[in-house]
């Protein structure tokens, strides 16, 4: 990961905070404690127990110095700099699929914090980079593997 600038709301940023707080004071002494426990099993170097907290370690290890350095990059949008006039990151905003009719609301986020589930859409994402900078009733031409999909900006919402 690159130094890119880690675009992020306060709620992505608190989640960010809180898995690296959760690395760093639960999960570090879990694994050193089922190291410790494999160890005392004997011979290592057909130890599986030991192989897998190792792995286990350097996956946890990874994953502190990423999120380190995600919230070193960050750049925390503050509520008051959504604007409801066109489609922005932070911002909620109601589309309708012009073919289908179906009525989808999407929260536009930075890559970090995206997760489709919860309908929070990345600004990089074929979606949010055809909505960024649209306004109310704007149509846009989505690309996606199946084609190209039309969707009418309804509403834009804080």
């Amino acid at each position: 990961m690159s130094d890119k600038e880690v675009i992020l709301t306060q709620e992505g940023l608190k989640k960010l905070e809180d898995e690296l707080e959760n690395l760093k004071s639960v999960k570090r002494r879990e694994v050193a404690e089922r190291i410790k426990v494999a160890i005392g099993y004997g011979d290592i170097s057909e130890n599986s127990e030991y192989e897998d907290a190792k792995n286990e370690q350097a996956f946890i290890e990874g994953r502190v110095l990423t999120l380190e350095k995600m919230l070193r990059n960050a750049r925390i949008i503050n509520s008051d700099e959504i604007g409801t006039d066109t489609v922005g990151i932070g911002a909620t905003v109601t589309v309708e699929d012009m073919e289908f009719g179906d009525v989808v609301e999407y929260t536009i986020v930075g890559t970090a914090e995206s997760n489709p589930l919860q309908n929070k859409i990345s600004n990089e994402s074929p979606v949010g980079k055809a909505i960024l900078g649209k306004g109310k009733g704007t149509v846009v031409d989505v690309s996606v593997p199946a084609g190209v999909i039309q969707y009418k900006i309804v509403d834009i919402k804080k």
